[in-house]
Order: structure tokens, then C-alpha cells, then sequence
């Protein structure tokens, strides 16, 4: 059996989305004393396998509630035929399973906690698109977006290191938040049309086409805010505000959200924004651990 539509349905161009929280939370315990190595390895690998079984679980309920029909975006490989329901099913339960597993380790370490964060974290992952009222078709995928894979990533893993809870990892969370969650922005407002059409509710489709570039872009002022509020609090020195480094990128790729109208101009968007996503979080860790 061939790998490549495997490989196509984890969607590898989301799965920064779990990498950049892990390294933004490993870096403060670092700088606190608190990191350990062991402790990375296993939240990076369950938080990897958790957007593997949501984005398998997301391919497959798209499928079945007909949202894919008109498909605009990348390729879906239950709706496409290269793989079958049951199929994707059962590569969802896997993903998800492997990350309990994992998790397993992290919760004899950390407690009930870290045993919490998971649970709820694959339960946010299933029912994003799955169950009768699923977080995508009512308007809040994106606001879990930036809860699961901002401040719950991202603390939890500070969490997870040191054993407590950290403002700075706190603070740090929203713009690691914010960023993924415009990835979600331009998804969905690259599918009002068909998301409508298929009765998926996202915000996007309830707040309108210029709200949701509005929200896309107010995301990303409030992501370079932060680093230089934390700055000017001096809970980190200057050299967190690397990821300015950025800021011309982001720039432009604002302008290009708000002059993008037809569908297929929004697919690059997304890629860019998820790299946005990756080299912010990267430059953020880094600052946070000089």
C-alpha cells in the first residue's frame, strides 16, 4: 500500500502548527531551569500525532457531512477516492491512540494536569469536524485553534517541564495562537462559498468576507504586539522581539489576504501563512532562550 496518500491527508504543511508551541514552551522552562529533554521529544511527537489524527479526522467528517463537494482547496483523499472511509477511520484512531500512548509517559511525570490537556486535546481534535455539533461547522474552530494549539500547547508544555504554571509561557501562548489561528482564518474564508453551501457554519461564513480578512489581520498586529509588550514589562530582554525580523513578511502577506478574491489565489496564501506561523515561533524561542 502506497504511503502518499497517507502522507497527502496529514497535510504536512499544517503540522508546524504543532511543532512551534512545543518549542515556545520548551524554551521558557529552558531559561527557568526547567527543561528536559525527554519530556520535549515526547510532547513534540504526541503534539505531531494529535494534528495527524485531527487532520485524518477532518478529511474523513468533511466527507461524510458532503462539505468537500466542491472542494477548492488542496486534495482530500477520502472525497478524491485514494483512500477509503474506513480506511481514514481507522488512520484516525491510530494517530490519536499513538498519541495517547505517548501522553501515557508524560502523565506518570506530570499528573492529572498534563492527563487533562490530553484528553481534551483529542477530544477537541475528533470533534472539530465530527459529532452533531462539531467545532467547525458552528463557528468555533478557530477559537479552539488558538486555545488548543496556542495557549494550551504552549503552557502545557512549560507545564509539563517545570511542573507549573507560567505567566510568561501564558503571555508568550497568544501570538503562537494567533498565527495558527489565521491558518484557519484563510481556510475558511477561502471556502465561504461551498461551506455555506454545505451548511458548515465557521466564522467565517456567519461574520462575512470583509470581517474575516479584518480578523485575519488584527491577528496578526496583536502576534507582534506581544513580544514587544513583554519588552517594555521587561519579563524577557529585548532580543525577544526577533521575530519583527518577520514583520515585512507578515506585511505582505496581509496585503496579498485583502487583494486575494478568487479561491484557487488563497491556497498560496495559506502555505505562507503557516510559514509565517513556523519562522515567528522559531525566532520567538529563540529570543525567549537568549
Amino acid at each position: 500500500m502506497s504511503l502518499r496518500p497517507w502522507i497527502l491527508a496529514a497535510r504536512p504543511r499544517t503540522l508546524p502548527a504543532a511543532v512551534v508551541p512545543i518549542l515556545v514552551g520548551s524554551a521558557i522552562a529552558f531559561r527557568e531551569g526547567g527543561f528536559r529533554f525527554p519530556i520535549f521529544l515526547a510532547a513534540l511527537l504526541a503534539a505531531l500525532l494529535i494534528q495527524i489524527g485531527t487532520n485524518y479526522a477532518n478529511d474523513l467528517f468533511d466527507y461524510l457531512k458532503g462539505a468537500d463537494r466542491n472542494r477548492q482547496g488542496p486534495t482530500r483523499v477520502t472525497q478524491s477516492g485514494l483512500l477509503s472511509p474506513r480506511a481514514v477511520g481507522i488512520g484516525t484512531a491510530v494517530a490519536f491512540g499513538l498519541a495517547a500512548l505517548i501522553g501515557v509517559f508524560l502523565v506518570i511525570d506530570g499528573g492529572l494536569p498534563i492527563l487533562l490537556i490530553g484528553v481534551f486535546s483529542i477530544l477537541a481534535g475528533v470533534f472539530y469536524t465530527a459529532g452533531p455539533f462539531s467545532l467547525a461547522y458552528n463557528g468555533l474552530g478557530d477559537v479552539f485553534a488558538f486555545l488548543f494549539f496556542g495557549v494550551v500547547a504552549t503552557a502545557g508544555t512549560t507545564l509539563a517541564h517545570t511542573g507549573r504554571l507560567d505567566a510568561l509561557a501564558l503571555a508568550a501562548s497568544v501570538p503562537v495562537g494567533c498565527l495558527v489561528m489565521n491558518i484557519i482564518t484563510v481556510n475558511n474564508l477561502r471556502d465561504i462559498p461551498t461551506d455555506r453551501e454545505a451548511g458548515k457554519r465557521t466564522l467565517a461564513v456567519r461574520i462575512g468576507d470583509r470581517a474575516t480578512r479584518w480578523q485575519y489581520s488584527v491577528s496578526v498586529g496583536l502576534a507582534y504586539a506581544v513580544p514587544l509588550l513583554l519588552a517594555f514589562l521587561r519579563w524577557a530582554q529585548p532580543i525577544v522581539l526577533l521575530p519583527a525580523l518577520t514583520l515585512p513578511w507578515a506585511w505582505r502577506l496581509t496585503s496579498d489576504l485583502w487583494r486575494a478574491r478568487e479561491a484557487r489565489t488563497f491556497n498560496p496564501i495559506l502555505g505562507r501563512s503557516a510559514q509565517l506561523h513556523l519562522w515567528f515561533g522559531a525566532l520567538l524561542a529563540l529570543g525567549l532562550l537568549l
